[in-house]
């Protein structure tokens, strides 16, 4: 009869993480593990679910990441989507990127 207590004693800690939660399902872990979160914040996006304020196209966020229109500011193209007075061929832009007129007007290209 001393084996039912030490049976009890032995499994009291396998019966006690049987209700603990189990990580990344908490109710207050937001969506997404750690690194798509980082990688969210980094590049301005939601792809974890944890950032919907930065999803594309809200007030505060334009279309395209931080990164895309980081290109597009500087090479003067829309390929985010968040310039489109950028666009090839609008009065403001002429066709072609800003790079591509100088190297044009640097060899006598066009």
């Amino acid at each position: 009869m001393k084996t039912i207590p030490l049976i009890l004693a032995l499994s009291l800690p396998l019966l006690a993480c049987a209700n603990a939660q189990l990580p990344g399902v908490s109710r207050n872990d937001p969506p997404g593990n750690a690194a798509e979160r980082a990688l969210d914040r980094a590049a301005g996006t939601n792809t974890s679910g944890a950032y919907p304020l930065q999803s594309n196209g809200l007030p505060g966020n334009p279309p395209g990441t931080a990164a895309g229109r980081a290109v597009d500011r500087a090479a003067g193209t829309n390929n985010s989507g968040a310039y489109p007075l950028q666009s090839d061929g609008l009065p403001g832009n002429p066709p072609g990127t800003a790079a591509g007129r100088a190297v044009d007007r640097a060899t006598g290209g066009r």
